[in-house]
């Protein structure tokens, strides 16, 4: 009796740890609610010593039950260890995250005239030192990162497709260059590890949970969203991310991504307003958040309105897709006629915040980062967040 309590304590030692560290860090049911990043953390950090742990203690009784020469029983002990040997091959070399989500092995960014991803498809831009570059959400959203280089500088370009977020980040650490490999994700959102502290990094916001760097935040690089047409129009000399075709599989299977067709649980869209997985247009400022919803905004195309103190305008363009938020001067008040940005002057703006007729000609609005994402995720991340209802 003693060996079969120790045999069946050694085995849970091996299975459960192993188990639980792919669980806690992945989709499944009921894993991605909880507040369990460091006990995932602590189990990644130390699943060597659970294996140890439960080999010692089976090996006692493993023996003897093999000395007994009994089928019944050799068979049930064999059984055992072969799931765990299963389940230890599945959760370290099949479901690890990075091995699921390949970096590209092709990093081809094209001019305007070379490129070859269709105008509609949207993409995440970022302007740095005079020069732009586009990257395609059906790419950088299979990858979840994509490394280069902008303006000079480098630059991490990350989305993660079950929260609807895109970000762009610095990939420096206390002054050096870091590297980043996808581990899981945590409350829906992916997450990165760093190669020199084996931190987990959040993506939505660039912030260390858990490990040295805990606390820590990327600089984030100012981008927008918007249809590649859009895009180019104001930045003809952009250079556009191309797919790798070695993953254009993958690609495809986001090809209803952008607007927002695809089926399933996790990347599928709500269309009733203000549901989990219904779109919205999250802005910050200082500590201040609010929330746009997608579908209601449509409906007008601009909203004037504050975020905190800040005042602002928040505008869909003409191809429902390509949203922009400027800072807004409070003497102005903008609405959507004639497919057009007009303001209270008489004046017509550009999508880039340009007036380019009328009183106001030549004056430019202030950027105001913004995001369009899953309204359950800006939720998460921004508790005390405010909803814009007219």
């Amino acid at each position: 009796m003693l060996r079969l309590l120790l045999f069946l304590v050694g085995i849970s030692v091996l299975i459960i740890p192993e188990f639980l560290k792919v669980y806690y860090i992945m989709p499944f049911p009921g894993s991605q609610e909880a507040d369990t990043i460091d006990t995932a953390y602590m189990l990644h950090n130390n699943i060597m010593w659970f294996r140890l742990l439960g080999l010692a203690i089976i090996a006692w009784p493993a023996w003897k039950f093999i000395q007994t020469r009994k089928i019944w029983v050799i068979w049930p002990t064999v059984v055992a260890i072969g799931v765990w040997l299963f389940i230890l091959y599945v959760t370290n070399f099949v479901m690890l995250a990075d091995k699921m989500f390949i970096q590209p092995k092709v990093k081809n960014v094209v001019e305007v005239g070379m490129n070859k991803v269709p105008s509609a498809n949207l993409v995440v831009g970022v302007t740095v030192n005079g020069e732009s570059k586009a990257y395609p959400i059906e790419i950088i959203g299979y990858h979840h990162q994509v490394r280069d280089s902008v303006g000079g500088e480098p630059v991490m370009v990350t989305y993660c497709t079950v929260c609807r977020t895109g970000r762009v980040y610095s990939p420096i650490v206390d002054g050096q260059p870091e590297t980043f490999r996808l581990v899981g994700m945590d409350h829906f959102n992916a997450m990165f590890e760093d190669s020199r502290t084996r931190s987990w990094w959040r993506q939505v916001n660039g912030e260390a949970i858990t490990g040295k760097m805990k606390g820590k935040k990327l600089e984030e690089i100012p981008s927008e969203q918007m249809s590649l047409a859009a895009w180019t129009l104001f930045h003809p000399d952009t250079k556009i991310l191309q797919p790798d075709t070695a993953f254009q599989s993958q690609y495809d299977s986001l090809g209803l991504y952008d607007e927002g067709k695809l089926k399933g649980i996790l990347e599928n869209t709500d269309t009733i307003p203000w549901s989990k997985k219904s779109w919205v247009i999250g802005v910050q400022s200082g500590n201040d958040a609010k929330a746009y919803d997608w579908i209601e905004t449509l409906r007008t195309h601009v909203v004037n309105d504050k975020v905190g103190e800040t005042p602002v305008v928040v505008a869909i363009e003409n191809d429902n897709a390509s949203f922009h938020v400027w800072k807004r001067p409070d003497s102005l008040t903008f609405s959507y006629e004639s497919n057009a940005l007009k303001d209270n002057t008489g004046s017509t703006w550009n999508w880039q915040g340009q007036c380019i007729d009328g009183p106001l000609k030549d004056r430019r609005l202030e950027f105001q980062q913004s995001y369009q994402e899953y309204y359950h995720s800006w939720k998460t991340f921004h508790p005390n967040t405010k909803e814009y209802h007219e």
